[in-house]
């Protein structure tokens, strides 16, 4: 069964999203880097990048597949983690700490409100597992 902390919010394509003095922090969960496989490579946009809610921004490639990172908000990509970009397998072990993928100033932060919760993501987990 994947984690799925309380305090997060969640898209229905399997990124985490934490609010940090008004910055929104994107990451991928511990659903889709487990369905991932090892990650092995990582591509994130550059600083100042504008993200629109539901398109692509990035990808993540595992010995599995690879896979499309998509912008849970509207935003400007204010910070991205290097290290993770560096060490890619690192989602693979802290996928909610240390591999975070990049932070956001949102364009409406209210626009986090309309995310899944915990609840509804592990409903989500549910009716994919049908």
């Amino acid at each position: 069964m994947s984690k799925i902390p309380a305090d997060l919010k969640y898209t229905e394509e399997h990124e985490w999203v934490r609010i940090e003095d008004g910055v929104v922090v994107v990451g991928i969960t511990d659903h889709a880097q487990s369905a991932l496989g090892d990650v092995v490579f990582l591509e994130l946009p550059p600083v100042g990048r504008k993200l629109l809610k539901g398109k692509a921004f990035g990808v993540v490639e595992s010995v599995k597949a690879v896979s499309d990172l998509y912008a849970p908000v509207d935003g400007d990509v204010s910070e991205v983690n290097n290290l993770i970009v560096d060490a890619p397998e690192g989602l693979n072990k802290d996928p909610y700490g240390a591999a975070w993928l990049l932070k956001l100033k949102p364009a409406n932060a209210k626009d986090v409100d309309a995310l899944l919760d915990a609840a509804g993501y592990t409903a989500l987990l549910a009716k994919i597992a049908k």
